[in-house]
């Protein structure tokens, strides 16, 4: 039997009935969100069923969404089955205050390094992470820089003139 949207669905529902919500399809993959602190639980049981085996984390990565009161701050996991080729897109989202989501990196290997640029680009504390720090951006910075919280560049400013990059 094909693993299809509507199984891996099913089953979910099946196992956290009042945690998984928001089912989506767009483009034909399987998009749902849940509470943070039910990201492992949900992540271990794609990864541990014996017919859905996401075991392959393709990618993680953070959005923000600064409209979003007390759920700013997303993460987003994309899971592949690689026998049935099948893709799925889950998604948590916590609070810029205290942006705390378990790590993921005792399931997935390859977590490590995506949830250190995550952490690095948008501020996202992966508790138990074994070594949390910027990956790509100078441990100085206070700041994390894909965060929608910064005005956009002035446009007046002469040191970005098209003549010093020799666009004339």
């Amino acid at each position: 039997m094909a693993l299809s949207n509507e199984h891996i669905q099913q089953k979910l529902l099946e196992k956290f009935p009042n945690e998984v919500t928001g089912f989506e399809e767009p483009y034909g993959m399987l998009t749902f969100w849940a509470p943070k602190e039910f990201n492992l639980k949900v992540l271990n049981f794609l990864y541990d069923d014996e017919e859905l085996k996401f075991r392959f984390l393709t990618d993680l990565c953070g959005a923000h969404y600064p409209d979003n009161k007390g759920e700013e701050l997303v993460v987003i996991y994309h899971l592949h089955n690689m026998i049935e080729n099948v893709r799925i897109r889950f998604k948590v989202c916590t609070g810029i205050e205290q942006p705390d989501i378990y790590t993921a990196t005792g399931l997935f290997s390859a977590a490590n390094w995506m949830e250190r640029e995550t952490y690095d680009f948008y501020g996202i504390n992966f508790i138990g992470h074994p070594k949390l720090k910027r990956i790509l951006n100078v441990e100085e910075m206070d700041y994390f820089p894909m965060r929608k919280e910064y005005p956009l560049e002035d446009q007046s400013r002469i040191d970005k003139d098209d003549e010093m990059f020799g666009r004339i």
